[in-house]
């Protein structure tokens, strides 16, 4: 591909405190290894947090009002392919978002549009005081003919080419659209942190010694950011009785609480919350939690452990960075069911699945493990195998091959 222009579209564009931002802002520098440079436009708050020419602030926030400016900027920078990263929560839940393109084709703009789906099929929107039964029959009516679809209204319809990061949204896509959905391309994420170049020996001894920890311990790690819906609660009531039976118990909680999702005061309140539950299980030798480390030192704590688990209240898919960083360093790993299960790691027989909120199942799933060395070992060494494909190469190697595609052939 002969280096188009390439820009995209991001929410509140904040790595360390968003998922979506943080998988964009890898994607970015991945693509520009590979002589694709990007333009990322977001809005003006984020955009100073970056102090980089390549990063954009065209819009105040994501309302119907900056939408006339958001098409503006683009066709003033006029690149031949749009990607837009799309996660509702990372637009703060508006949806403006959603008529962009045909105020982009109405300004004069026609190149190419690509947009990745994070997340469809549980978001739907109902206005405000219009009759439900008016509003659902718009909504069969536009997915029908392929000019709407009832989630995310012209995003998809009108763009070039769609990529899915999990196969969930792939299918509801496909399944509400019904032969009108664009060119639909599956591209797993890849972990969210790489593993340091810290062997595991130093990586034990520097995090006993951080918490005052025995050199014999065996280490159950919690990767991500710790919001109420990652089973915090359910993982610290498993732990207490897995504490009580297995004397060499520990159980990291590595991540911080501040986020796009949770902010400010409800962020402390919760972090209280997390430390008053450790307090009253009298679990404050046994678990710690780190808050937000850089990511080289949260791997060497995960290098340290021995085991991990993500209990998520929803369950697990794959497009969980913190799973593949949990497998990428080699720990076998617990975690909740997700429904319908992840056809994407339904091949993951290494993966000891529990359901969520489920104390009792994550307990004794964590406790077989403790107690099995070689069942630990073959499943870390099968996880880490698994991962291996979900490398960054790999990823922008397909990015290229649909926007190639993308600006070949349009819709």
């Amino acid at each position: 591909m002969s280096r188009p222009a390439l820009a995209m579209i991001t929410g509140s564009y904040q790595p360390g405190r968003c998922g979506v931002s943080d998988y964009t802002s890898h994607l970015c520098q991945h693509l520009a290894q590979h002589g694709l440079s990007t333009t990322v436009l977001t809005t003006y708050a984020a955009a100073r947090t970056h102090h980089s020419a390549d990063v954009r602030g065209v819009v105040d926030d994501w309302s119907v009002g900056d939408m006339p400016t958001l098409a503006r900027a683009v066709q003033a920078l006029n690149p031949a392919l749009l990607h837009i990263q799309h996660a509702a929560g990372s637009y703060g839940f508006q949806r403006a978002l959603f008529g962009l393109p045909p105020l982009l084709r109405l300004a004069g703009w026609r190149g190419r549009l690509v947009t990745t789906v994070h997340e469809y099929g549980w978001w739907e929107w109902q206005p405000p005081h219009v009759p439900a039964g008016l509003v659902e029959l718009a909504k069969r009516l536009g997915q029908r003919r392929g000019w709407w679809d009832r989630e995310d209204g012209f995003l998809l319809t009108m763009s070039d080419a769609l990529i899915t990061t999990n196969s969930y949204a792939a299918h509801v896509i496909h399944e509400r659209l019904n032969g009108h959905a664009p060119p639909t391309h599956h591209i797993p994420i890849a972990a969210n942190i790489t593993r340091a170049s810290t062997d595991r020996a130093t990586a034990r001894r520097e995090v006993c010694a951080a918490t005052g920890w025995p050199a014999d311990a065996l280490i159950v790690a919690f990767f991500g950011f710790l919001h109420p819906v990652k089973g915090l609660e359910t993982l610290l009531a498993a732990f207490a009785p897995v504490a009580a039976t297995c004397p060499a118990a520990r159980l990291l909680l590595v991540g911080g609480v501040e986020s796009l999702a949770l902010r400010g005061a409800e962020a402390e309140r919760y972090w209280n919350t997390l430390h008053g539950l450790v307090a009253d299980a009298r679990l404050q030798n046994t678990v710690h939690l780190t808050g937000f480390l850089p990511d080289e030192t949260a791997s060497c704590y995960l290098q340290a452990a021995d085991v991990g688990t993500l209990p998520f209240n929803q369950g697990v898919t794959l497009k969980s960075g913190s799973l593949l960083a949990l497998f990428g360093h080699g720990l076998p790993v617990v975690a909740t069911r997700h429904t319908p299960p992840d056809r994407d790691l339904e091949q993951a027989t290494f993966l000891q699945m529990v359901p969520p909120r489920n104390a009792d199942a994550l307990a004794a799933a964590l406790r077989a493990l403790l107690n099995d060395p070689s069942a630990r070992q073959g499943a870390g060494a099968a996880g880490a195998a698994f991962v291996e494909r979900f490398s960054w190469p790999a990823i922008v190697c397909q990015h290229r091959g649909v926007y190639e595609q993308a600006i070949s052939n349009g819709r």
